[in-house]
């Protein structure tokens, strides 16, 4: 089992701690409620150190990476980030994944923990461009800080003005430690994320730095808990529960990050036939019963059933019964009518639009 570098925090920290995709991580600290609300309302620091940092370097590198995602990566300029996903040849989802473009000749690729290795096999494999694939996973801490106040927590300790759009980045130094800092998150909040190489002496500095800068704004420790009702709010898709090498990017309300006008890449030709053939979708769907949809229920409509939910919770915002979840095509419009099956009984639910907080 591994652990972070900042393990020993969260010990301290009496962090309820759980095994996730083969580390040892804090789940909650106080209460998830306590910290989804501090997220929504004032500021949150997650360590999310166990997600993947691969780096791709050399001359063809934009060409790599415009083969193996399925966005247009051509779009991409120095300190630009870009949601994309991978996918294998028949248009399962190998990865989502951020793609940061450094410069002309060296991309980073942020993937998800529980697929490292798969994903750098798989890179590996479709490597035809003689491009460095370098896995720096385990060098890298990274820190999300999230929230309304999350700015102005970071800027205290920053060594020069932050001021950026959404989904770029930027290097500079935090806590005089040199980081890449970029307005990215799993949330929905104003958030930045902090990736910075170093020891746990490193890690700790920078986290103890960051909630001394945040005490005014009653900064938290945030755990996965959270993290999964915050994205989940959002309408944001988990890779292993709602989408994975089952499901392709099209049924997955993905389609906008899926350019099937580019050139060649992986999937494209299995894409371009699901396309015309979609018999189910991801959909977002609300209940006003006290019931609490999981992972893995069926979804039912005229007593049959038509699905099954990926992610499901009840919103610490709303208080209400929110999840994601595949349909069948005909049952995805919005407004349609649906259940949740719980232990064989029916709860009422409807499919809404995303996100389901409105920001």
């Amino acid at each position: 089992m591994k652990r972070t570098k900042l393990y020993n925090i969260h010990k301290n920290l009496n962090a309820k701690i759980v095994e996730f995709a083969g580390f040892e991580m804090p789940i909650q600290y106080s209460s998830i409620i306590q910290e989804h609300k501090a997220v929504r309302h004032n500021v949150g620091v997650f360590d999310v150190s166990h997600m993947g940092e691969i780096f791709i370097r050399g001359k063809q590198a934009l060409d790599f990476v415009q083969y193996i995602t399925v966005n247009d990566a051509s779009k991409l300029f120095p300190g630009r980030v870009q949601y994309s996903a991978m996918c294998y040849e028949d248009g399962g989802i190998v990865d989502d994944l951020l793609v940061y473009k450094i410069s002309d000749e060296e991309f980073l690729l942020v993937i998800n923990a529980s697929n490292i290795l798969k994903d750098f096999e798989w890179m590996n494999k479709n490597n035809k461009f003689s491009v460095e694939i370098i896995n720096r996973s385990d060098d890298f801490s990274l820190l999300a800080v999230q929230g309304p106040d999350s700015l102005k927590t970071i800027q205290k300790i920053a060594d020069k003005e932050i001021d950026l759009e959404y989904y770029h980045f930027t290097k500079m130094k935090i806590a005089n430690v040199e980081m890449i800092v970029s307005r990215t998150g799993y949330t929905g909040e104003l958030g930045y994320e902090l990736y910075f190489e170093g020891d746990e002496a490193t890690a700790e500095k920078v986290w103890n730095a960051v909630f001394e800068a945040g005490k005014e704004f009653n900064i938290q420790p945030v755990g996965l808990g959270a993290r999964d009702t915050l994205r989940l709010e959002m309408g944001y898709c988990l890779y292993g529960n709602d989408i994975d090498q089952t499901t392709n990017p099209l049924e997955a309300g993905l389609g906008w990050i899926t350019k099937l006008n580019k050139s060649d890449f992986v999937g494209k030709d299995a894409l371009l036939k699901a396309k015309e053939n979609i018999t189910r979708k991801l959909v977002a769907m609300i209940s006003e019963e006290k019931t609490f949809p999981r992972h893995g229920y069926d979804i039912s409509a005229n007593r049959k059933k038509i699905g099954h939910i990926t992610s499901g919770t009840v919103s610490p915002i709303l208080d209400k019964p929110i999840a994601l979840g595949f349909v069948e095509k005909d049952f995805s419009a919005v407004g349609t009518e649906v259940n949740f099956v719980v232990r064989g009984k029916e709860f009422p639910a409807k499919i809404v639009k995303l996100p389901f907080i409105k920001k």
